[in-house]
């Protein structure tokens, strides 16, 4: 039978684990695999007398971002620290996130063994006792995350639109297309705070972000077609007490990490919160883990493409993993679509005491997204440590010149007569003496040009 589903809308939020934002959900829907208060980590593992810190429901507004590097993630799911010859046969025990994060940081072991009260997270709780949150859902790799971003061929650039301008008018006007990515504001500044979720964002504006995004849907003639997915990138070094599958995971292309890692892509990360929305879902749906398509098979980011696939009869799957992972389509399970779906959602009540402070400086993740912005900027040639003591006002006015100039660019492209396929920004020098005779020795590359030859889009 064919999905009643016509326009995935995808919105990927920063930095939590399950048990961290819906763990405490389990309140209000036993069937949810989430949290008693009952979990705990001891300080150190290797102390069996240190002190026990239980899983509490007091989450606010956290100040300091929890460490969830490859090494750090490593230590909170084996309780262990990573080296060189620790061994691949460990069983994750999940009981190293409080070890870590004392780690990092003196108190923030109590920080990161914190979840939310369902009242605290209104838009949440009333969407998951609305609709369907999956409480086996992880992150497809187990250490930090950087999407895809860069799609810099000519053919993408209409494709682009500013968020405050246009989704609620294309919405209304019925105007969206079947797959919809939206981008939330990763830069937290006075007159605009940043609504990702990340630490140390308000998770209230990210409450208030989700209400907004919902409320557009719902108003949109297209609603009885839309399936709304909310997930996490990555759990952000706060704790999950659901152990990691590291059997059966495929690697997606056979590649490997580089040294000192190694990584074979064959285990998934933390277990991340995910909320599926459509008027084609009964009330209070939990998904567990999928039927298939094989035995070990699991939601996760590949999910996402895998069920894409499924819906709209696509030819093809783009890797081994998408192959594998358990889809979600059949969380539309109604034969008629409902029409008691929420019009409007609560209205979340502010954590942050203060205003952003504009001037502190970036974030690991955000330096990324500057470094992004120079590819697009063609400052790719520049030293990656441009942004080490860049602030956040500094950081946003770089980005939005940045995307401003490839705006032009693209233009300018078009101007020229230039095919679709064209790579805006991709530089083009003329050969010189030195280019055209044979070199010796191969010149480094700069961090962004590592990076750029990562992420250019092909398709």
């Amino acid at each position: 039978m064919a999905s009643p589903i016509k326009t995935v809308v995808i919105l990927v939020q920063e930095n939590r684990s399950f048990d961290h934002m819906l763990g405490w959900m389990k309140t209000i829907n036993s069937d949810i695999d989430g949290v008693t208060g009952k979990e705990s980590n001891l300080l150190s593992t290797a102390d069996h007398h240190s002190l026990r810190l239980y899983h509490t429901n007091k989450a606010g507004f956290i100040q300091p971002d929890p460490g969830h590097s490859f090494e750090a993630t490593y230590e909170q799911i084996f309780g262990a620290e990573w080296s060189e010859s620790a061994s691949h046969g460990l069983t994750p025990t999940m009981n190293g996130f409080a070890q870590q994060a004392e780690k990092v940081q003196q108190g923030l072991s109590e920080v990161v063994m914190t979840g939310f009260d369902p009242d605290s997270l209104p838009v949440y709780k009333e969407l998951v006792s609305e609709f369907a949150v999956c409480d086996r859902w992880f992150s497809s790799i187990p250490t930090l995350t950087q999407p895809n971003r860069n799609l810099r061929k000519l053919k993408y650039i209409d494709n682009f639109h500013q968020f405050d301008l246009h989704f609620d008018r294309h919405c209304k006007e019925g105007k969206l297309p079947n797959y919809v990515v939206i981008e939330q504001r990763y830069f937290g500044i006075k007159v605009l705070p940043g609504n990702d979720d990340h630490p140390s964002h308000d998770v209230s504006d990210g409450q208030k972000f989700v209400k907004q995004v919902y409320e557009s849907l719902r108003s949109s003639p297209q609603w009885n077609e839309i399936l709304f997915v909310i997930v996490y990138d990555e759990h952000g070094g706060f704790y999950d007490h659901v152990p990691t599958p590291n059997v059966g995971i495929p690697n997606p292309d056979g590649l490997v990490g580089p040294p000192p890692y190694n990584f074979q892509f064959d285990r998934l990360g933390v277990r991340v919160p995910a909320i599926l929305v459509s008027p084609w879902i009964e009330r209070g749906t939990v998904l567990h883990k999928p039927t298939g398509p094989y035995p070990t098979s699991e939601f996760e980011h590949s999910s996402i493409p895998a069920t894409v696939k499924k819906i709209f009869g696509l030819k093809s799957f783009l890797t081994k993993r998408d192959e594998w992972a358990g889809t979600f389509e059949g969380v539309a399970s109604r034969s008629t679509p409902r029409t008691d779906c929420p019009v409007v959602l609560p209205d979340p009540m502010k954590m942050r005491e203060t205003e952003p402070d504009e001037n502190e400086k970036l974030s690991e993740f955000q330096q990324e997204l500057v470094q992004l912005g120079a590819v697009l900027k063609g400052d790719q040639e520049q030293d990656h440590k441009f942004v080490e003591n860049m602030t956040v006002i500094e950081g946003v006015n770089y980005v939005e010149n940045a995307y401003k100039k490839f705006c032009e660019d693209c233009e300018r492209a078009r101007s020229d007569g230039k095919d679709e396929s064209y790579i805006v920004c991709l530089k083009e020098p003329a050969p010189s003496r030195e280019e055209s005779a044979p070199s010796r020795e191969k010149p480094s590359e700069s961090f962004a040009q590592k990076l750029l030859s990562c992420l250019t889009c092909d398709n």
